[in-house]
């Protein structure tokens, strides 16, 4: 054997080997991922009624929730919330899992190693006999092994992939309860000040017309009005008494609604701001429609979903190649621990297998069609997503119009029910109509009074909407 032409090529083969192994590993067999086409509109549908800001620098969206609501009590009961609400708590924890997960997935590409040793000592009598040595007796070994299977076609660089989107993904989520935590509790508080507002109405108006059943009996006992007069001004009274423990029922329902969004148990909340139901400001910043791709965390996260999806194809084709799998172990031993790591008692092997999938009745296929179904199946997800943002953006900006036009002419409509309800009183005191006209006019009044109220709400909701519908609030 010429040995000098084995020492002069050996460490060239080896260059070589380990140039196509490094090769063979930088291989990947899965489709990169490609944003799909999207259709994007100019404007919101909306915006060209409302007087708002369609720059791109600007928007609602953009601004921080304690920008939005000013009010004290709603921002300390948003920033509770944040703290302490259980979707939060419960969706920190899934992001956790997740990370703990994807360390999982990505350990996959790395070799195996760990080591032993195993010692038996034993002393043996002189009756054991037939050869066997008598005395203490000691045998020792200690080994170190390592196993790996280089990830040649993208196998596990896809399935980490694919993982690491699926963390992203439910980081967005996370960010997604966030906004429809600070949703909620907005949403809850402004509906508890309307309850509060229509519950002072109906009081107001159950004093005035106690007052009025008893001027009206008075005048019943002196023969002055009908009988019908009193029954007509009692029904008035108990229109308005009817109202309270409805509305006090519904209060204390909310208030415990509300105390569950802050994590904690049923009891009352303090709800007292007298500007919660303001009018909502007329020159809102909404910014461009493209931009809403970026900042709604529904849309970033169906997007990570899509992402994992396109990845999962890569680990399905992987699969159709052939796996190499390497094993490499080395130790020592000896008859006594002393001799335990002398160069003779070394042993070293290594084992390589190659395996190629033949025939598995269509399984990898099947796997592979599932894979890329599952992928369509995230684009229009991911689409559908995009296209419930703009009509979300789009029936906020609808309704903070619409309700501030509801509101104004409501206002109207009160201010002319309550000119009603007094000319109708003054010409009964007058002799010139029934009661009739009284209770027709009051019932109108106290309804127009209620429904006010509700269109204010309404319009102070809807600033909730558009600032949520915009990825408000994270």
């Amino acid at each position: 054997m010429n040995t000098t032409w084995f020492k002069r090529t050996r460490p060239v083969t080896l260059a070589r080997a380990g140039l196509l192994l490094i090769l063979m590993t930088g291989c990947s067999v899965g489709p990169n991922y490609v944003r799909p086409q999207l259709t994007v509109p100019v404007i919101y549908r909306g915006a060209d009624e409302n007087p708002v800001s369609s720059a791109d620098q600007d928007s609602l969206g953009d601004q921080q929730w304690a920008q939005v609501f000013r009010e004290p009590e709603l921002q300390d009961l948003i920033r509770v919330a944040l703290g302490n609400n259980y979707d939060m708590r419960i969706a920190a924890q899934r992001v956790l899992e997740e990370q703990a997960q994807l360390r999982i997935t990505r350990s996959q590409q790395f070799p195996i190693v760990s080591g032993g040793a195993t010692g038996i000592g034993a002393d043996l009598g002189s009756s054991v006999g037939n050869g066997l040595p008598s005395g203490a007796v000691a045998v020792g070994t200690f080994n170190l092994s390592a196993a790996w299977t280089p990830d040649f076609w993208g196998l596990y660089r896809h399935q980490t992939e694919a993982q690491r989107a699926e963390l992203l993904g439910q980081l967005w989520a996370q960010r997604a309860v966030q906004i429809t935590v600070v949703q909620q509790v907005a949403a809850t508080y402004l509906h508890l000040r309307s309850l509060d507002e229509q519950l002072s109405i109906a009081k107001q108006t159950l004093g005035a017309r106690q007052e009025s059943v008893e001027l009206t009996r008075t005048l019943e006992s002196g023969g002055s009005v009908p009988l019908a007069d009193l029954r007509q001004a009692e029904e008035l009274e108990y229109t308005a008494s009817v109202q309270i423990p409805q509305l006090e029922q519904e209060s204390q329902q909310q208030e415990n609604a509300l105390r569950l969004l802050l994590g904690q148990n049923p009891g009352p909340v303090v709800h007292t701001d007298p500007n919660a139901l303001a009018p909502v400001p007329r020159d809102l910043p909404v910014g461009l429609p493209s931009r809403l791709l970026e900042r709604r965390p529904d849309i970033l996260q169906a997007e990570q979903q899509l992402i994992a999806a396109n990845a999962r194809i890569g680990v399905v084709r992987a699969q159709f190649f052939p796996q190499l799998s390497l094993t490499a172990s080395g130790g020592v031993a000896g008859s006594d621990f002393s001799n335990i790591f002398v160069p003779e008692g070394r042993l070293i092997y290594g084992v390589g297998s190659l395996t190629q999938p033949i025939f598995e009745g269509g399984r990898l296929r099947g796997q592979l069609q599932l894979s890329e179904e599952n992928k369509r199946e995230m684009v229009l997800n991911y689409q559908k997503t995009i296209a419930e943002a703009f009509r979300d953006a789009s029936n906020a900006l609808i309704a903070v119009d619409k309700q501030r036009i509801s509101r104004e002419q409501q206002e109207k409509l009160v201010a002319a029910a309550e000119d009603a309800a007094q000319l109708a009183r003054m010409r009964y005191q007058g002799g010139a109509t029934s009661y009739l006209e009284v209770l027709t006019t009051d019932s109108t009044l106290f309804s127009a009074q209620l429904s006010l109220v509700n269109f204010r709400e309404g319009e102070a909701q809807s600033l909730v909407q558009l600032y949520e519908a915009l990825g408000g609030g994270w």
